[in-house]
């Protein structure tokens, strides 16, 4: 007991007075202090850094470095809470096609960058719908002379997974629009897919319902999903084609009003929007850190 006394005097009176480096089980110090073992700390743990006051810090803060010759300081992780086995919503956006410097003008004149429209001078697209619109057909080969598939621009963009566990659902809406001058009562058929880097994931077939009236249009609505994409950036993008073959005078407008006569809809009205969520099982991922 005597032995242990005079030891625990003299490593106190060592640390006190110590004018250089101190190391505890170790021969060669490389610091002010350099333990070669464990730490237990039993109380409390203050730090001074570079205010001049001992700061304890918090519950649930951690000792963060901010870098060679600056003090290290006390942080808060806001780390969210993850339950096994369970889809959450970690990316979502939503895009429109619209020309802002000209959202009141109508038809294509004043459409710079905005839908797509198939004059009546151009030949309706020649698929087979069995075959053409399977899951996964590429793009590139719907774009080609005789199937006409044409994108809309605002609407190709990139979305990021984070986790090889996942579930991305699309929604795409837009407005269809005929102006048929000639006055014919003929369907109107269309179709537009949803592509993700570059393959057809959703495909929905549909029409302007035959009038005899000018300016007739409908809103188109779909919903398509892919599920467990690779990690890392993806691209989605939505491209149509009219199926029907048109009558003199006949111009569509998808996302956009069909001519610049019509005179009950504009370019706000039409523009075309899609949304992408992308759910998925948390694998690893990067936590906010503040103050």
């Amino acid at each position: 007991m005597k032995k242990t006394l005079i030891f625990s005097i003299t490593l106190i009176s060592t640390l006190l007075c110590a004018q250089g480096n101190v190391g505890v089980a170790t021969t060669n110090p490389r610091n002010n202090l350099d333990v070669n073992g464990d730490i237990n700390i039993g109380k409390k743990l203050f730090l001074d850094n570079g205010t001049g006051t001992l700061v304890p810090g918090s519950v649930g803060q951690v000792l963060v470095s901010r870098g060679p010759n600056t003090s290290p300081t006390w942080k808060t992780f806001r780390i969210p809470e993850y339950l096994t086995n369970k889809y959450y919503l970690i990316f979502n956006d939503s895009f429109r096609d619209l020309n802002t410097s000209n959202a009141t003008n109508q038809g294509p004149s004043g459409k710079t960058g905005q839908g797509i429209t198939f004059t009546n001078a151009e030949t309706a697209t020649a698929v087979v719908p069995a075959t053409d619109f399977a899951q996964d057909t590429p793009l590139t080969s719907l774009t080609v002379a005789g199937k006409n598939f044409k994108t809309i621009p605002g609407l190709s963009q990139n979305f990021t997974v984070n986790s090889t566990q996942n579930s991305t659902y699309l929604l795409f809406e837009t407005v269809v629009q005929q102006n048929n001058t000639a006055g014919d009562g003929s369907n109107i058929k269309f179709a537009c897919g949803i592509f993700v880097d570059g393959l057809l994931k959703s495909i929905r077939i549909n029409k302007v319902t035959a009038s005899p009236n000018a300016s007739t249009f409908i809103t188109h609505t779909q919903i398509g999903g892919v599920e467990n994409l690779t990690t890392g950036t993806h691209s989605v993008s939505v491209a149509c084609s009219r199926l029907t073959n048109p009558v003199s005078g006949l111009t569509l407008g998808i996302g956009v009003p069909a001519t610049t006569s019509i005179s009950n809809l504009n370019n706000f009205m039409t523009q075309s929007s899609l949304k992408v969520d992308v759910y998925e099982i948390p694998q690893n991922f990067s936590p906010i850190v503040n103050p």
